[in-house]
């Protein structure tokens, strides 16, 4: 019996089923249902498929569709017959469809609970993982319409149509009769294909980020012929970073005798370059974008990295602006940062991508860095890159990405990246809102599971420009989420700043019990104090009182470190004033030299910030061994153990020091 919904929504065009996805490469496909419109769309596809296909589809010959199967595949009612179209530029490059059944596989009508499902990709598309992706979505429109079973009968040749539903993670039942392997499986999830799922979507949104933030080729639009000006200044900082790729001048008021600028191949459009562009870097002002995402598009180009202001942070009319520009990308496979965007920063070896507005690149290291704000972008590389001092290797950053209003790549996204990516060590989020928090707290725990992330919450509301819609959950309650993820919270940036040089240089503590040393009786009550509140089990503070040499801090320090029953050392350090003051470089050696010698426990030292100590902290860990990176919990966090790189030893040094 047909619901009272069947029969209303019956040939009514479903539009909450239209989804853009990330596909196998990193590219993106929009899905949709096919209407009667379609036509010639399904023609033209038709005719682009390899005569093997067809026949893997029809079981025979079948070099063109006629007139009468054009209108059965493009006619449904949308709910016993459904067609999706993954489309590519606007045109079909796959397409799925179900037709309800009932006993013997005739056509039926609810409450017949089994269809069949048939599935047909364009050659030049196979291999991205489309299918995939369609059997998902028809699988959640056919639960839906109260669909609970599907069948599919494929030739044994067609290994690749069978992988795909034997990998799904469905409960199957196969058989094989009359030539033909018939597949039947129940749509009800089950724990493996929501991990199947969960992997690919992993996998796809990964590697869309990883093209991203690894371009062989990038192609900065909007490069003035004179000095100064967004585009300048951001091929300014690409040339000078020494990013690897190949690099593009782009500017349509260029004249045709201008060949280059600042020695960089010039063009008056993308479409003109001679080769493939990975990434543009789009910096023009609001209303020429249409035109250049085009050019992109047309050019090939696999992502945007949109500069340009005007957009949903200035109202009605831009919100609308912005999700044309999403929309018209999308229908390219483009992926865009932005727009509003800081831009993104790469620091490994073999790319040296600064396309960003960042003027100087920061120092290589294993930190991953994420920021809605370009304004907080650039005070957190700032105060990284003055904290991280002269030391390398493990206080600068992996990787920067400054999402700007966020409309399409967001933190989710860029997790994706983070958590297989081998350069990256610590992830450090600064997030203004949160669009879903369920899945955000769901990568969160995975990701908190193999390096640590740690995260500033915004508690004000989301800016303007968010295109995904900030959580209604009270700002306590995605708070407890997130810790019960796993996930450090911190309040302000400078305590992400710190947490992250602590993780990236500290080893991990064997368990809760913390020794307090230094030359004020104060710090050292106060830390004890926060240790408790924090659930540690801090031993009384040693006040080495504030006529303490070097000489008794290292003592003091070596002592600690040899203790069984300490896990972790916190050093609390004020200024000496008058004759006989020790100095920063001193005291820096003295601590630096007591922990070389100790393996596997933590040293934190807590400072008043008067003098030069946090800068010969830094200058003294540079003569330390490369360290073994461990994930430590930060005092009071999660503790998780992590594989290490085998080139590194445990590193013993005091991590840069915090200021009270």
């Amino acid at each position: 019996m047909q619901t009272p919904a069947d029969r209303q929504d019956r040939h009514v065009y479903p539009s909450h089923w239209e989804a853009d996805i990330v596909l196998r490469d990193g590219g993106t496909a929009r899905v949709r249902p096919i209407t009667v419109d379609d036509a010639d769309r399904l023609v033209s596809f038709y005719e682009q498929v390899s005569d093997e296909s067809k026949y893997y589809r029809f079981f025979a010959p079948y070099p063109r569709l006629s007139a009468k199967d054009v209108h059965r595949f493009t006619h449904h009612d949308f709910v016993d017959r459904v067609g999706l179209a993954a489309t590519i530029g606007g045109e079909f490059v796959a397409t799925v469809r179900y037709d309800r059944i009932g006993p013997g596989g005739m056509p039926a009508s609810a409450p017949a609970d089994e269809a069949e499902v048939a599935f047909l990709v364009q050659d030049a598309h196979q291999g991205r993982g489309v299918a995939s992706a369609l059997l998902e979505h028809i699988a959640a429109v056919a639960r839906e319409r109260g669909i609970r079973r599907f069948a599919a009968e494929v030739l044994p040749a067609n290994n690749k149509m069978i992988k795909v539903f034997t990998d799904a993670g469905y409960t199957q039942q196969r058989s094989f009769e009359d030539g033909v392997v018939r597949l039947e499986f129940d749509l009800e999830p089950t724990d493996r294909s929501v991990a199947v799922q969960r992997a690919r979507e992993q996998r796809a949104e990964a590697r869309s980020v990883r093209r991203l933030l690894t371009p062989g080729s990038v192609a900065v639009i909007g490069v003035g012929r004179a000095p100064g000006g967004v585009g300048r200044s951001v091929l300014g900082n690409l040339r000078d970073a020494g990013f690897t790729g190949r690099l593009y001048a782009v500017n349509q008021a260029y004249p045709d005798d201008l060949k280059e600028v600042d020695g960089v191949p010039a063009h008056r459009s993308v479409r003109d370059i001679d080769g493939p562009v990975d990434l543009a870097v789009v910096a023009v002002p609001a209303e020429q974008v249409p035109g250049v995402v085009t050019d992109c598009g047309e050019h090939g180009v696999q992502g945007l990295v949109v500069l340009a202001a005007g957009y949903a942070e200035s109202g009605p009319d831009g919100r609308e602006r912005q999700r044309e520009l999403v929309r018209h990308a999308r229908t390219y496979g483009m992926r865009i940062i932005g727009p509003n965007a800081f831009g993104v920063i790469n620091t490994a070896a073999g790319v040296r991508l600064n396309a960003s507005l960042a003027p100087e690149m920061p120092r290589p290291g294993r930190i991953g860095l994420f920021a809605q704000s370009g304004a907080i972008g650039i005070a957190l590389l700032s105060r990284l890159h003055r904290r991280g001092g002269g030391v390398t290797g493990t206080t600068g950053v992996s990787t920067f990405v400054s999402s700007g209003n966020r409309a399409d790549v967001s933190g989710n996204d860029v997790l994706q990246y983070w958590y297989d990516d081998t350069e990256t060590d610590v992830v450090l989020m600064y997030l203004e809102s949160i669009g879903n928090p369920r899945k955000f707290t769901r990568l969160s725990r995975r990701t908190a599971a193999a390096k640590p992330l740690v995260v500033v919450q915004s508690a004000g509301s989301a800016p303007q420009g968010h295109a995904v819609r900030a959580t209604r959950l009270p700002h306590a309650t995605v708070s407890a989420l997130l810790r019960q993820a796993g996930v450090i919270r911190v309040d302000t940036i400078t305590e992400l700043v710190d947490a992250g040089l602590l993780l990236a240089r500290q080893p991990l503590p064997a368990g809760p019990r913390v020794a307090i040393l230094g030359n004020s009786e104060s710090l050292g009550l106060l830390t004890y104090d926060r240790c408790l509140a924090e659930g540690l089990r801090p031993a009384p503070p040693l006040d080495l009182t504030t006529t303490a040499t070097p000489a008794d801090f290292h003592r003091a320090l070596s002592q600690a470190l040899a203790d069984d029953t300490c896990d972790a050392v916190v050093v609390t350090a004020i200024p000496t004033i008058g004759e006989g003051a020790v100095g920063d470089g001193e005291l820096a050696e003295a601590l630096r030299s007591a922990a070389e010698g100790a393996h596997g426990k933590p040293v934190l030292v807590v400072h008043v910030e008067l003098g030069g100590l946090a800068e010969a902290l830094s200058a003294a860990g540079r003569t330390a061994p490369q360290p073994h990176v461990m994930a430590p919990g930060a005092f009071g966090g999660p503790q998780r153990p992590r594989a290490a790189t085998p080139d590194r030893a445990a590193d013993t040094r005091p991590a840069a020091p915090t200021a009270p």
